[in-house]
C-alpha cells in the first residue's frame, strides 16, 4: 500500500482531478492500518471525520468552489492540540478520554485551508521528553529503524510524516521537540518565531517557550502548512501582530543562497558531537559555500548555560500550568475520602514519573526564599543568551549547527534524566531566545540513520530561514531516500 504524497503534490493532484479526496482518504487509512501497528505513531484516528471532510471537498471541486491552499491534504495533529470531538490527552493518563468542545486556533486554520485531519499523534507526556518513551500509552518507533526512538516530544508526528501516514503534521516545540524528532526521522521540521503561530488551544507545558510548528517531507511542504497556520490571534496574548510572509512560493523557488552569510557557532561544534554528524555538517557548510554563501565563525558564549537555564524555567512554568489537573473540572478523578486526598491520588495516578519530576523541580525553584536564587537568576541568564544571538546576527544572516549531537538512539539507552536532557543541548537556546529554527536532513550515518542540520534565523525572519533550509535540502538532502517502513510497505 503506497503512502501519502507530500503537501504540494497532494494539493496539485486534488485540484487537477487526478485523485478524489475520498479515494485518497480510503487509501491512507488502509495504509495506517497496515503500518501503524509497528510504529505506534497515532493515539487516536478520526476516520469518520476525515471521510466527511473528503466528501465535502469532492463536492466543492465538482461545483467549481475553491478548495483552499491545503485542499485535500491529510495532516496529523500532535495530541496536545485541542481538537473538537476527538480525544486529546497530551500523552497523559490524567486526560485519558477527555473530549474537547472546541478547536485550537491552528486546527481551525487547517480546516479553513481545506486540510483533512487524520488523527492525533503520540507524544511524551505533556511534552516532557526527548524520545516518546515517556508517553503514558506506548512508545513510538522510528520508521528508519524500529529499534531506535523517533525523538520527542513530537515523535508521533515526525514518525507519521516519515512513514508516509500523512502528508504533513503539526507538533509543538518547547526546547527542540519539533527539530530533534525531525532530525531523527529524516524529515523537515520548522519551529517558527515565538508568537508567529497562536498558542490558543495548545495544552501548555511552558508558556514562554511553547510554539506550534510543522513537519513535512520537504521544506516546501512544511513551509506551506506553516503559512496556513500563522498570523495574529486576538485570543492569544502572546501572538504577534506581524504580516505572514509568502513562504510557499519561496520554498518552491530555486535554492539561492548567493551572498548569504552563514554563521557557525564554535560552541556547537565541540566535544560530544558524533564524528558522522560533524562530517555531515561540514559537507553541508561546504555545499552552501559552493552555492555562493559565506561562512562566518561566531561565538555564543553563554551556550553552555542554556541547558540548566531551560531546566529551571520550563519546570517552573510547568508546575504552574499543570496545577489545573486536580480532578475537579475535567480529566481523571480518583476516588478519595476527602478533597486533599483526591488531589493527591488523582495526580499520583494520572501523572507519569517524568512529569512528577519536573513539577517538583519547578515548584522547588519557585518557593519563597529560592525564587531569586533559581528562577529569577535563570531569567537573567536567558536575557544574556538572547543577547548573544543578537550580536551574532549582526555578523551573519543565519546560523548553521547540528540539530542533535547523535543520530537516533536505541530504546532504553538513556536511562537517567541527565543523559536524556543532554541530547537537547543544541536546540534549547533557540526557544529561550524566541528564534525561528528548522531541522533539515543532511545525510545518513553508516547504519542508515538520518542526520539533521539546524538553521536558526532572526526573530520573524522565516523567509531567510526557509531560503537557507531549501538550499540545504537541494544540496545535501536525502534525495528521495525512504525509511525502512516506507520501503517495506510500498
Amino acid at each position: 500500500m503506497t503512502g501519502a504524497a507530500g503537501v504540494v503534490e497532494t494539493a496539485r493532484q486534488i485540484v487537477a482531478g487526478e485523485v478524489t479526496a475520498t479515494a485518497l482518504v480510503a487509501r491512507l487509512y488502509a495504509r495506517i492500518a497496515e503500518v501503524d501497528s509497528e510504529l505506534g505513531a497515532f493515539l487516536a484516528l478520526d476516520e469518520a471525520g476525515a471521510h466527511a471532510a473528503a466528501h465535502e471537498l469532492d463536492r466543492k471541486r465538482a461545483a467549481g468552489i475553491p478548495l483552499g491552499p491545503l485542499g485535500g491534504v491529510p495532516i496529523a495533529l500532535k495530541d496536545n492540540l485541542v481538537t473538537r470531538g476527538i480525544a486529546t490527552t497530551a500523552g497523559s493518563k490524567i486526560l485519558d478520554r477527555w473530549i474537547p468542545p472546541y478547536d485550537a486556533t491552528v486546527v481551525t486554520r487547517l480546516r479553513n485551508a481545506g486540510a483533512i485531519l487524520v488523527g492525533k499523534t503520540n507524544m511524551d507526556e505533556f511534552g516532557m521528553g526527548s524520545s516518546t518513551e515517556r508517553s503514558a500509552f506506548w512508545p513510538t518507533r522510528n520508521p528508519w529503524n524500529p529499534a531506535r526512538v523517533p525523538g520527542g516530544s513530537s515523535g508521533g508526528s515526525a514518525a507519521a510524516v516519515s512513514a508516509e501516514l500523512c502528508a504533513a503534521a503539526l507538533g509543538t516545540d518547547t526546547g527542540g521537540s519539533i527539530r530533534q524528532p525531525a532530525a531523527f526521522c529524516g524529515v523537515v521540521g520548522i519551529k517558527p518565531t515565538y508568537g508567529r503561530v497562536s498558542r490558543y488551544g495548545v495544552i501548555a507545558y511552558a508558556s514562554s517557550l511553547d510554539q506550534v510548528g510543522t513537519f513535512g517531507r520537504t521544506v516546501a511542504d512544511a513551509a506551506l502548512v506553516l503559512q496556513a497556520i500563522s498570523g495574529h490571534d486576538p485570543r492569544d496574548a502572546t501572538s504577534v501582530m506581524a504580516p505572514v510572509p509568502d513562504l510557499a512560493d519561496l520554498a518552491t523557488a530555486e535554492a539561492d543562497v548567493q551572498g548569504l552569510r552563514v554563521g557557525r557557532p564554535r560552541e556547537y561544534y565541540g566535544e560530544g558531537l558524533e564524528p558522522e554528524v560533524r562530517a555531515a555538517l561540514e559537507r553541508t557548510a561546504t555545499a552552501l559555500v559552493e552555492r555562493g554563501a559565506t561562512l562566518v565563525d561566531v561565538d555564543l558564549p553563554h551556550t553552555a548555560l542554556a541547558l540548566p537555564v531551560y531546566y529551571l524555567i520550563a519546570p517552573a512554568e510547568a508546575s504552574s500550568n499543570l496545577a489545573r489537573y486536580d480532578g475537579v473540572r475535567y480529566g481523571l478523578r480518583a476516588d478519595a475520602a476527602d478533597l486533599l486526598d483526591m488531589y493527591r491520588r488523582t495526580r499520583g495516578e494520572g501523572f507519569g514519573p517524568e512529569v512528577k519530576r519536573r513539577v517538583m523541580l519547578g515548584t522547588y525553584a519557585l518557593r519563597s526564599g529560592y525564587y531569586d536564587a533559581y528562577y529569577r537568576k535563570a531569567q537573567q541568564v536567558r536575557a544574556l543568551i538572547k543577547r548573544d544571538f543578537d550580536e551574532a546576527f549582526g555578523r551573519c544572516d543565519v546560523l548553521l549547527t547540528p540539530t542533535t549531537p547523535t543520530a537516533a538512539f536505541a530504546f532504553g539507552s538513556r536511562p537517567t534524566p541527565l543523559e536524556m536532557y543532554a541530547g537537547d543541548v543544541y536546540t534549547l537556546a533557540c526557544n529561550l531566545a524566541g528564534l525561528p529554527g528548522a531541522s533539515v536532513p543532511c545525510g545518513l550515518t553508516a547504519d542508515g540513520l538520518p542526520i539533521g542540520a539546524q538553521v536558526l534565523a532572526r526573530p520573524l525572519d522565516e523567509v531567510t530561514l526557509v531560503r537557507a533550509a531549501r538550499a540545504i535540502e537541494a544540496a545535501v538532502g536525502l534525495a528521495g531516500r525512504r525509511p525502512h517502513v516506507a520501503e517495506v510497505s510500498a
